[in-house]
């Protein structure tokens, strides 16, 4: 199928850079192009400029490859970090800009990321054939596809741009004629895509079907090694750089909190054993949000409007404050800022036994936040945890810096709207 003019990347970058670095130095930098007299300022601007959108548009490209998020979101948070980085390296190395070219570009730039993501929006809508066969029939719920369903008369061959961004079948059903093997073979020699109705599942949903996961695709879920080194060093250099503003908050929760409590002294931080990495159990700290002895009846998992949520708690697990304290985890080595939720003892023990693959969770440290939290929220029952489980083993099969800075954004977006809180 065709692609429009504007889902290119490099038709993106180009219009890009000449609408926000370029055309602002040609209305203001003209006179000094003219007479050959540029500045060393007005040079060191339109770097500044160009690296920065070139860097945004790219960006935003890399995170929203990934399904089940709006690509809208990421916008102003991308040019804000890309904004921040080039403005510390102008201040680090002392290079003199133009304030006010840069104050044009950056609006021109806010403005053409948006423009360009509703455009991008607009075209992008996939239209995938499949084969009425198998389980190619459960994908038909998921939103934002046109499907269209082929039939045994569909010939690809004669067509001369295929009508499908790409055609989908249950390439292990038995009802899979010989038939229609050739014509997926044929539609595949035509240049149009064919996959296997997981695959598409996985990348439509953001989710990694559990009872589909053999032994034999375990090594496909290997985190890289490189990048759980790298995770560790940017978790406390964020940690270190967020501190004053993290500390503050936590004194004031905390002293909320302790005014709460003050009839019935019990204690700020929340302390239980979760399982981490490998299984191994550790302590983790939370702020308390639940009446005293909520757990008294043993370990239960949070519902909505849950009763033994106080108001302040409420508040604080809406806005994720009840996890501050998990820095301090953080720092220790037992949990990462972002990663699947480490779990408690009891509920570890009933899933491994009922749920396959639970523990394969704890190939990678628990986070703070993570893909299944900004996904689907908190899990109330084991169904809705069977479906956590398939966001965890997706986010740790593209375990990346990538999708890590995704989960970033729609942390703050969760924040914000309090999403999945209970």
């Amino acid at each position: 199928m065709r692609q429009h003019l504007w889902q290119y990347l490099s038709v993106r970058l180009i219009t890009g850079w000449l609408v926000v670095a370029i055309l602002p130095a040609i209305i203001l930098f003209s006179n000094y192009i003219v007479s050959d007299n540029i500045q060393l300022t007005q040079v060191n601007s339109v770097i500044a400029s160009s690296s920065a959108i070139v860097l945004s548009i790219i960006g935003l490209e890399r995170l929203t490859q990934f399904p089940g998020q709006k690509s809208m979101v990421t916008v102003l948070p991308t040019l804000l970090s890309v904004g921040l980085v080039v403005g510390i390296v102008l201040l680090v190395f002392r290079l003199p800009y133009s304030v006010y070219y840069l104050s044009i570009s950056a609006v021109l730039g806010l403005v053409f990321c948006f423009v360009s993501q509703v455009i991008l929006r607009a075209v992008t809508q996939a239209t995938i054939g499949y084969v009425p066969i198998g389980r190619c029939q459960s994908l038909l719920d998921i939103d934002d596809v046109r499907w269209v369903e082929l039939t045994p008369c569909f010939e690809p061959a004669s067509h001369s741009r295929m009508p499908f961004h790409a055609v989908v079948a249950d390439l292990s059903d038995k009802g899979l004629t010989a038939e229609w093997e050739q014509l997926l073979a044929e539609t595949a020699i035509q240049g149009t895509p064919v996959y296997n109705v997981l695959q598409v599942r996985e990348s439509l949903t953001g989710r990694l079907p559990i009872k589909h996961l053999y032994e034999n695709n375990l090594g496909s879920l290997l985190p890289s090694q490189s990048y759980l080194l790298l995770k560790r060093l940017l978790d406390t250099l964020v940690i270190i750089m967020t501190a004053p503003i993290v500390i503050l908050i936590a004194l004031l929760v905390a002293s909320i909190i302790k005014w709460q409590n003050r009839y019935n002294q019990e204690s700020i931080l929340f302390i239980q054993q979760r399982i981490g990495q490998g299984g191994k159990l550790f302590t983790m700290y939370k702020f308390r949000s639940m009446v005293a002895n909520a757990e008294a009846n043993g370990a239960q998992m949070a519902t909505s409007n849950d009763m033994r949520v106080t108001k302040f708690g409420s508040f604080i697990r809406q806005t994720r404050f009840d996890e501050l304290p998990q820095f301090i985890n953080v720092l220790k080595g037992d949990m990462s800022l972002i990663g699947p939720r480490p779990e408690q003892l009891d509920f570890v023990e009933r899933f491994n036994e009922t749920i396959p693959f639970y523990r394969y969770r704890h190939i990678v440290k628990p986070g703070i936040s993570g893909w299944a939290q900004v996904m689907h929220g908190y899990a109330s029952d084991e169904d809705e945890t069977k479906v956590k489980l398939e966001h965890d083993f997706f986010y740790i099969k593209n375990f990346s810096l990538t999708l890590d800075l995704l989960i970033v954004i729609k942390t703050i977006q969760t924040m914000l709207t309090g999403f999945g809180a209970r």
